[in-house]
């Protein structure tokens, strides 16, 4: 009898325990890997890919070191960015972290639309390695800078060169992809400005990059409220860049106009009162404003515009209502019809519980699907593609695709009616879905990814591959790489 209650025990035990030890097995991510053997190929209703995950073995297909900028043309604007470890001073106290030419933010990037900027890169001593992305700029994939992805990491001692041409006028950033939700936060990014060949419109261009510090906020690196001088009646752009992992609203004391978002013109804005906007993260948003004025840049920064000496005008209440961009401006043509997609696809973000590289837990799904098991969007070049993406996870998303701008075609199920809404990084708040359309233009293998840089760290991403495009660099290996 006890023989008996025991191989009972025994068998009820390898029961329950059995299956759990299974999907830990299963859940185990190798040490290196490369993203084309990653999760499943989704064809969006395309030609379907007899061999989807084994193109980085065909000798005949475009490796990402072959989509290279015209290595005969020659630069416009040279730039040279030294990452080093060290201490960041925030108004008096300083913290750990990482620097570009011995500052955070690292430097400002300028240059007028269609010019080639040449971005000479070297890590002193980031121990890491580096990568340098550059968001919303749809650069060649060879100059995208993701680890493992892209390029190898730069490792300490070594340098890097990216070579693009910035082909639309915008307020843009760069920023690590390599340990990113680490580099980032503690310091390695910086602005990247888009002008008009013709120069500005207004009397005066700020750049405002938010990011917090160890828990500091601040605008520029400077904590607290930031002076611009301008006199009274001057137009000031304020260019204001989230590089944090959540959103943020940005408001004023007097009537502003939102003249562009992500980088693209909004079409004939009309001025706004006493309404907000919602600046996502990795998002930028133009903001035209008449001096005097008090912008607000999340809850604890603000620039105060007006003439030197002027009194600082205190804090305006936080608007109940915001800027709906699906609606905002006014409509105008957008050279894409959406009407008959080549490709569709659908990217649903939730919970479950589960299973990732060992660890039990409640984790970030798409599709269904935990890490690293998430869907390829396979397209080709030309492609038409729409995109749905739904979030059913209880927290917001910042969704974005890297390469490629998407047109926001509805929300919710309700069309855009106002002027095209053309985004790289898209807020989607729980249990809201959008439609957004592009065009396949960029060939390569691109991220497409929660740009709060921890959910992507704990599985929240995909990849957009174009069909005869591979990689030759994998995740971890001699390198290193860990792109988020």
């Amino acid at each position: 009898m006890t023989r008996r209650r025991l191989l009972v025990a025994f068998i009820a035990t390898a029961a329950v325990l059995g299956p759990l030890a299974w999907f830990w097995y299963a859940s185990l991510v190798p040490t290196t890997y490369s993203v084309m053997d990653m999760g499943y190929v989704d064809t969006g209703g395309g030609p379907e890919e007899v061999d989807g995950h084994g193109d980085h073995h065909d000798t005949n297909a475009t490796t990402v070191p072959d989509l290279v900028e015209d290595p005969d043309r020659v630069a416009d604007v040279l730039v040279e960015l030294t990452a080093r470890r060290g201490r960041i001073n925030i108004s008096g106290h300083s913290v750990d972290g990482f620097t570009l030419n011995g500052r955070s933010p690292g430097p400002t990037i300028t240059a007028r639309v269609g010019q080639l900027v040449e971005v000479h890169v070297r890590n002193d001593d980031v121990p890491d390695g580096i990568a340098l992305h550059w968001h919303g700029v749809d650069v060649p994939n060879a100059a995208d800078g993701v680890a493992g992805v892209t390029q190898d990491a730069i490792a300490p001692g070594e340098d890097h060169v990216y070579r693009f041409v910035v082909d639309r006028v915008g307020s843009y950033w760069y920023h690590s992809h390599q340990v990113s939700h680490v580099q980032v936060a503690r310091g390695l990014f910086g602005p990247l400005i888009v002008l008009p060949a013709a120069g500005i419109e207004q009397d005066h261009d700020v750049t405002a990059v938010a990011h917090t510090y160890r828990g500091v906020r601040t605008l520029n690196g400077v904590p607290g409220d930031v002076p611009v001088t301008a006199a009274d009646g001057e137009s000031v752009r304020v260019r204001a860049i989230n590089t944090d992992n959540g959103p943020m609203r940005v408001w004023s004391d007097a009537p502003y106009r939102v003249t562009a978002i992500d980088g693209t013109e909004v079409n004939r804005p009309s001025p706004v009162s006493g309404l907000d906007v919602t600046v996502t993260a990795g998002g930028r948003i133009d903001l035209v404003v008449t001096s005097p004025a008090r912008v607000q840049i999340g809850g604890a920064t603000a620039l105060l515009i007006g003439p030197e000496g002027h009194s600082a005008p205190p804090r305006p209440p936080p608007p109940t209502t915001e800027v709906d961009f699906l609606t905002y401006g006014v409509p105008a043509p957008t050279g894409l019809d959406a009407s008959d997609p080549d490709r569709e696809f659908t990217y649903s973000v939730d919970r479950k519980p589960g299973f990732v590289d060992g660890r039990p837990g409640m984790w970030w799904s798409v599709n269904g699907h935990l890490f690293p098991d998430v869907p390829m969007f396979m397209v080709a070049e030309g492609d038409v593609v729409v995109m749905r993406i739904e979030n059913h996870s209880g927290e917001v998303h910042p969704m974005h695709l890297h390469g490629h701008h998407a047109l926001v075609l509805s929300r919710d199920g309700k069309p855009a009616t106002g002027s095209p809404w053309w985004t790289d990084s898209l807020d989607v708040r729980s249990d809201e879905s959008y439609e957004i359309a592009f065009v396949a233009d960029n060939p390569g293998v691109w991220m497409d990814h929660c740009h709060n840089l921890n959910h992507a760290a704990d599985g929240l991403l995909a990849h957009l591959v174009y069909e005869g495009v591979t990689t030759p660099y994998v995740v971890g290996g001699g390198a290193g790489n860990s792109p988020e």
